[in-house]
């Protein structure tokens, strides 16, 4: 399956595309280990995507988009992936639509991951981070430290990114709303997308991204097969 991944900051698209790549045997394609991996191996796409990072600009469309297409034509994702963080915006969601089209491939669907605005900001604000070690992470509400402000792990002092403060969360929506949401729309022209709330347990997510993918598959399928009938019957 090729399937595109969508939702607000704090929706758990992380969490969940690990597990969806997992389960649907194909890999997850993430824009920040797309930039990640490409500027260690130093690529030509790497040097001049750091070259405008490091002036503080955004990478261009182009430079994304190209990183992108390279990835999906590697051999581990040529019966499908996940895309995570990309495409951004309508038109790189265009050019996704033109480089596929170009392979004679198409989406299978587009995973909406649903969260209510209120919630994205308790999730993010109350996350806190260990200075000792970053990938000891606890929130305020749901997973809060034995001894508030300290590490259970190591002692050290937990904080609050800059970042993750609830005045930034609500500017990382602003431009989610902007640029991001209006994808779905496009998408949703083309029959592609599923919605599923993003609320619950992790496995529970799971479970309820599954089953809207094998849904959308299915509908697929029933909908090339009356095209086929459709064809094969003259268009009457």
């Amino acid at each position: 399956m090729r399937i595109v991944l969508v939702g607000p900051p704090g929706a758990g698209k992380g969490t969940q595309a690990a597990f969806l790549a997992k389960n649907l045997s194909i890999p997850h394609i993430s824009t920040g280990d797309l930039f990640r991996a490409n500027i260690s191996r130093q690529t030509e796409l790497g040097k001049l995507a750091k070259s405008y990072m490091d002036e503080g600009n955004l990478v261009p469309d182009e430079v994304t988009i190209a990183m992108a297409k390279d990835r999906m034509e590697q051999p581990d994702a040529v019966n499908g992936f996940l895309l995570d963080g990309f495409p951004r915006n309508v038109s790189q969601a265009e050019a996704l639509d033109q480089a596929l089209k170009a392979d004679g491939v198409e989406l299978d669907g587009v995973l909406d991951l649903e969260v209510p605005e209120d919630e994205v900001v308790k999730r993010i604000a109350g996350r806190r981070i260990c200075r000792n070690d970053s990938s000891h992470v606890f929130h305020v509400t749901y997973s809060p430290p034995k001894k508030e402000g300290v590490c259970d792990v190591c002692d050290g002092e937990l904080y609050q990114r800059d970042d993750d403060t609830e005045e930034t969360v609500r500017k990382r929506l602003e431009v989610y709303h902007t640029q991001t949401e209006p994808i779905i729309d496009y998408y949703a022209a083309q029959g592609l997308v599923v919605t599923i709330s993003a609320l619950g347990k992790v496995d529970e997510v799971t479970k309820r991204a599954m089953d809207a993918l094998k849904g959308q598959a299915e509908g697929r399928e029933q909908r090339d097969e009356d095209k086929n009938d459709s064809r094969g019957d003259g268009g009457e």
